[in-house]
C-alpha cells in the first residue's frame, strides 16, 4: 500500500509539503529582516538575472563570469550570512525559531517604551521641554517632511540630546516610526479647541492638535513644571506620575501576541494617507 493507492492522501501530503516549505521560507525572511543579509539577497537576485540574460543573449564571457560567481557564491554566502545562520540555529536549538516574529515585535515594543520612559524621566526631573509623537495607523509623512530627517534607531540618550535647550533640533517635535526616530524639529498642527486650558503652552496645543487629526500617541514634557502629559484620540492626560505614564504608554502600544502575526507595526494594519 502507498500514497499512489490513495490519491486524496497524496494531494494532502503535497499540500502540507508546500505549506511547510513556504512557512520555513517565511521564518527565514523574518530572521534576516532588518539585517545586511537583505541587501546581499538582492545582490544574489541581480546576479541570477544577469546570468539568465547573458545565456539568452549568448554573451559567453559574461555568462562564464556569472557561473564563477555562482559557483563560489555558496561559500561566500556561508561566510557573509554567518551571524544570521548562527542566530537561526541558536533559536532552533532553543525552540524559539518558530515564534521569533511575535517575540521580535514584543521585544521592539518593550525597547521603545523603556527608551521613551527613561528619556522622559530624565527630562522631567530637569525640566527639559520635549514633544514626542509616535506614528500609528495614520501616516505622518506630511509632518515628518517639515522637520530634519534622522532615520535613527531610537535610544533614550538620543532623545535627551535632541531636546537639550539651545541645540539645533530641540525646538519642535520628534516623530517616531516603529523603533526609529524618523525626524526631529517637526511642526505639528495646533489644536483650535476653545476648551483648552489657558495655562497650556504651544507643546500641549500641538500634542492635542496632532491627536485630533491622527491616531498618534504624543508625549509632552513641560519646560516650566517638568510635568509629563500624553495625548491620544484628542484626549489630554496631564501631570502623570512616571508609573502611570509607563502604564498608559504600554497600554497604547503593546498589543496581544495573538494579533502580532497579522500586524505590520505595533498592531497597525497599514498606513492611511
Amino acid at each position: 500500500m502507498s500514497f499512489a493507492d490513495f490519491p486524496f492522501l497524496k494531494y494532502l501530503a503535497n499540500t502540507v509539503d508546500i505549506l511547510l516549505v513556504w512557512y520555513v521560507i517565511y521564518k527565514i525572511i523574518m530572521v534576516i529582516r532588518g539585517t545586511k543579509a537583505v541587501q546581499v539577497l538582492k545582490g544574489i537576485f541581480v546576479i541570477l538575472i544577469v546570468k539568465l540574460l547573458s545565456d539568452y543573449l549568448h554573451l559567453q564571457t559574461l555568462s562564464w563570469m556569472m557561473e564563477q560567481v555562482i559557483l563560489w557564491g555558496a561559500l561566500a554566502i556561508i561566510i557573509i550570512f554567518q551571524p544570521e545562520l548562527r542566530r537561526a540555529l541558536e533559536q532552533l536549538g532553543r525552540g524559539k525559531f518558530f515564534s521569533r516574529s511575535g517575540m521580535q515585535e514584543e521585544e521592539r515594543q518593550e525597547y521603545v517604551i523603556e527608551s521613551i520612559v527613561k528619556a522622559v524621566d530624565y527630562m522631567a526631573k530637569r525640566r527639559i521641554g520635549a514633544l514626542i509623537s509616535l506614528e500609528r495607523e495614520t501616516g505622518m509623512s506630511d509632518y515628518i517632511e517639515t522637520g530634519i530627517p534622522l532615520d535613527s534607531k531610537i535610544s533614550s540618550e538620543l532623545l535627551i540630546n535632541i531636546f537639550i535647550p539651545n541645540t539645533p533640533l530641540h525646538d519642535g517635535a520628534v516623530i517616531i516610526q516603529r523603533a526609529s526616530i524618523a525626524a526631529a524639529a517637526c511642526y505639528l498642527p495646533l489644536s483650535e479647541s476653545p476648551f483648552i486650558s489657558k495655562e497650556l503652552g504651544t507643546r500641549h496645543r500641538a500634542a492635542l492638535g496632532i491627536s485630533e487629526v491622527t491616531d498618534s500617541i504624543t508625549i509632552v514634557v513641560s519646560e516650566e513644571t517638568g510635568a509629563i502629559s500624553l495625548t491620544k484620540n484628542g484626549e489630554l492626560h496631564r501631570d502623570l506620575k512616571l508609573d502611570a505614564f509607563r502604564e498608559l504608554l504600554s497600554s497604547a502600544i503593546i498589543i496581544p501576541s495573538t494579533k502580532q502575526a497579522s500586524s505590520t507595526m505595533w498592531g497597525w494594519k497599514g498606513k492611511k494617507k
